[in-house]
Parts: C-alpha cells; structure tokens; sequence
C-alpha cells in the first residue's frame, strides 16, 4: 500500500471559467490604456519626457503602497471578492477622468490615484485564485494565462478602433507618398525634398489626431473596469485569513545576502529598467511605422503600435508553456543569460531597423517577438530561481519581496530614465509648437534604444561574471 499523498483534485470547469475570466478582465483593463500613455500625452497633452516618466513612476509607487493596504484588508478585515468588486468600481471612476484631463497636476494626482486602487488587485486576483485552486502547480498557469489573452485582445481592439475612428480618410497622406515616389523614380531632387516634407506633414497630422483618439482607452478601461467589478460580486467567496504577518517581506532579507540571490536581487532593479523602456516607448515608436506600414499589417493590427505590440505577449504564452520543458535541462544561468540577450538584441533591432537587410515590418515584428523570451528567460526564470533557493518559511516573502523590486522601484527608476532618455534623444524639429511658442522635437530612436542596448549587454556580463549555480545547478549536475 502506497503511502504517496492522493493527487489534488482538478480544477472544476465551473471555477476554471470564473477565474479564467477574472484573469482576462483583470489584464484587459491595464492593457487597454497603458502602451499607449506616452503616445497620448506627448501627442495630445504636450507634455515631455521628464512629466511623462513621473506618470509611469507614480503608478509603481502604488504598486508599493497599496498592496500593503489592500492585503492587510484582505487577509483580516474584507473578503477578497468584495475588496475586488469596491477597488474596480473606485478604479473605473478615476481612469475615465484621464480622458479629458488636460493639466499635468491634475492628470498626475488622477493617476496616482488610481494606481493606489488598481495595482493592488493584480496579487489580489492572485491570492484569490490561490485560495481556490488545490494543485497550483498544475492549474493556475492555465488560469493565468488568460490575463495575457485579455491583454491582447484589447490591444487589437484599440488598434483597430484608432484605424477606423481617428485615422484621416482623406488620402492626402497617400497622394503625398505616391508623389515623393514619383520624383524619387524620375531623379527629380528639388520635387522630392518638396515631396518629402509633405509626407512628413501628413504623418504628423494622422499621429496628431491618433494620439488625441487614445483618450478612448482611458474610456474602455473604465468600461471594463465596471465590468469586472460587478463580476467579482459573483466570484467565490474568499473570506479574510485574520491571522497573516504585518510585513512578511521582511523575513526573506537573510536569504537574499546568500548567492545566488543577491546577484539576481542586484540585477532586478536595471533589468527592470530595461523592461520598461519597452512599454513606455515602443508603442509610439511602432505606431509612426504603422502609419506608412503595409495594408496587411494595418488589415491585422490596425494603427497605432498597441496592437503591433500584442505580438509580444502572443511569443509570451509560447515561451511559457516552453519553460517547463526546457528547464529540466537547461541551468537557470543559461535561462537567465538568453533573456538578457533577447533584451539586448529587442533593443538592437529597434534602433537599428533602417539599417538591418529586411523588410522594415519583418524587423520590427521579430523585434517585438523577443518580448516573450526577454519576459519568460529572465523575469519569469528570475521568480523560479527565488523559490528554489528559499526555505519553505520564507518562500512566499522572498515572492513578495522580488515583485517589489521588478514592479516597484525598477518600474519608477525606470520610467524616470525613459523619460529623461527620451528628452536627451529628442532634437529632429517637428514644424510643431508648444504653447509657449517653441518648437517641439520628435526623438532620435536609434539614439533612444540604444540605451537600453548597451545597459542590457552590460547586465549580461555581470551575470556571467558573478552569478553562481544554486540548488537546482548543484542538485542536477
């Protein structure tokens, strides 16, 4: 007679399709406005870099508050469901204010705001979909992994919704390339710089009237806010532990000194860095080479970069789904190093597309691809490192305590360094004013992600040079 523990029972259909459905809400409303925020206020509300990276920042620094709030309302005062429920009806107030608000202080107290209510119930959903599945290792990937198709879905949704809302019709950007081509063809110079600034007119003004449309992903997130929060009502009911630690993140500071831990601890921060300058700057850039992109890649994606970008979090779910597989035979150092190298070589791509011997499209869409193993090799592979190398008493501190650095502090000394990097690499005269009557400046991107680049190459050789296999390393070898 066996005296192996009987397997958890699986995961009901019923409650797989609640929290799938959770999961796919809980997404869709962050990635509904977020690939577009730089966009819409460069674009719309004129503000620069430095203003923009303090909109990402203030967001993170609920990331870090707020959990703390909300989770200790969970865990002894309020169910999770009801807490759920409350936090995205608030949630949904505030982001809708987003879509007209003109004034920086007023745009930047509004989204401070929200983050104290929203960032908070991403682990939420989380602690919620522990509670109720018995086998997480089995079950909650397939139940996660909706939240990434509620992301995609509403990128394309609003690519093709700025496609056909708030891109001209009126042909004068067609009429002005087929004329540059012409002169290009017939060797007429003078005619083709003429041509060409009139291309450059017409860009401007289908991005100036794409970004003013982005307001409405303020509106379908609060839509879909509203949604999910009657959803949650009907969720199951998760009452509060009432017995958690105060600040359990504090146990997990010892196993943090050891290695390989605290190599992986000090590489967090700027590989966090690096990861959002991805999500702060590509759908803009994506988004102007949509504008002259070929028809089948607007019939698919629509304008604007948003859903470009998508194609990344498709790559997401394959890498995913990959890891398990690969890692039985693969050391995490490996793991980790071809992360840091899908980073380097992203970046590459996109600040070097005009030069590299392929289709502009081709280029962009295996750059935005990388995305999947820059997140699965290095981000993901990062939290299973911190698992296997902590005790059982400190496992879910140490989870904790990493989630703080990646979505926390590297996400606001990120967003500062977009920012200021965006200011430094803007100096092409756009023809456009600001109401101070200067001229505004469209950015350098090979200047722009070249940043990035050189910093992850730079995180690579640190790997390489300091970190040392853990448990899994030694316990295989």
């Amino acid at each position: 007679m066996s005296d192996s523990p009987s397997p958890a029972p699986k995961l009901s259909t019923s409650l797989n399709v609640k929290l799938s459905t959770m999961m796919f809400l809980q997404y869709a409303i962050w990635g509904a406005w977020l690939p577009f925020l730089w966009s819409f206020l460069s674009g719309s509300r004129g503000m620069d870099g430095d203003q923009i990276g303090n909109m990402f920042a203030i967001g993170a620094v609920g990331a870090i508050i707020g959990p703390l709030v909300a989770g200790t309302l969970a865990d002894r005062y309020v169910s999770t469901e009801k807490l759920l429920a409350f936090s995205h009806v608030v949630g949904a107030l505030l982001i809708w204010q987003l879509a007209t608000i003109e004034s920086y202080w007023g745009f930047l107290t509004f989204a401070g705001l929200y983050g104290l209510i929203y960032m908070p119930t991403l682990p939420l959903t989380n602690s919620l979909s522990f509670h109720h599945i018995k086998d997480i290792d089995r079950d909650f990937g397939r139940v996660r992994v909706w939240g990434t198709v509620g992301w995609i879905a509403v990128g394309l949704a609003m690519g093709h919704w700025l496609l056909s809302r708030h891109t001209p019709t009126d042909g004068v950007l067609e009429s002005a390339q087929a004329t540059l081509a012409a002169a290009l063809a017939e060797g007429r110079a003078a005619a083709a710089v003429a041509a060409q600034a009139a291309v450059d007119a017409a860009q401007k003004l289908v991005e100036a009237k794409q970004a003013a449309g982005k307001a409405d992903a303020f509106r379908l997130s609060a839509l879909l806010g509203v949604v999910m929060g009657v959803y949650c009502l009907f969720l199951p009911h998760t009452p509060p532990a009432r017995d958690a630690e105060s600040n359990p993140a504090l146990k997990s500071l010892s196993a943090v000194k050891a290695q390989p831990l605290l190599t992986l601890f000090l590489l967090a921060v700027p590989v966090s860095c690096i990861h959002q300058f991805y999500f702060v700057h590509t759908e803009t850039f994506l988004g102007k080479q949509q504008i002259a992109a070929p028809e089948w890649s607007k019939a698919i994606f629509g304008a604007g970069g948003g859903g470009l970008m998508t194609v990344g979090q498709m790559t997401e779910v394959l890498v995913l789904a990959a890891i398990p597989f690969v890692a039985k035979s693969t050391s995490r150092k490996a793991l980790l190093a071809t992360g840091l190298v899908a980073y380097a070589a992203r970046m590459a791509l996109f600040a070097y597309f005009d030069s590299i011997p392929l289709p502009t499209m081709a280029t962009l869409l295996i750059g935005i691809g990388l995305h999947g193993l820059c997140f699965g090799c290095f981000i993901f592979v990062a939290f299973m490192v911190v698992d296997e190398e902590t005790s059982a008493d400190v496992r879910a501190s140490a989870q904790n305590l990493f989630n703080l650095v990646i979505v926390g502090v590297g996400v606001i000394v990120g967003s500062k360094i977009a920012g200021w990097v965006a200011d430094w690499a803007a100096t092409i005269p756009t023809g456009q004013f600001d109401e101070h009557g200067e001229e505004q400046l469209d950015i350098v991107y090979r200047d722009l992600f070249a940043v990035p680049m050189y910093a992850a190459i730079a995180c690579l050789l640190l790997l390489l040079a300091f970190y040392r296999g853990g448990r899994h390393e030694s316990s295989t070898a």
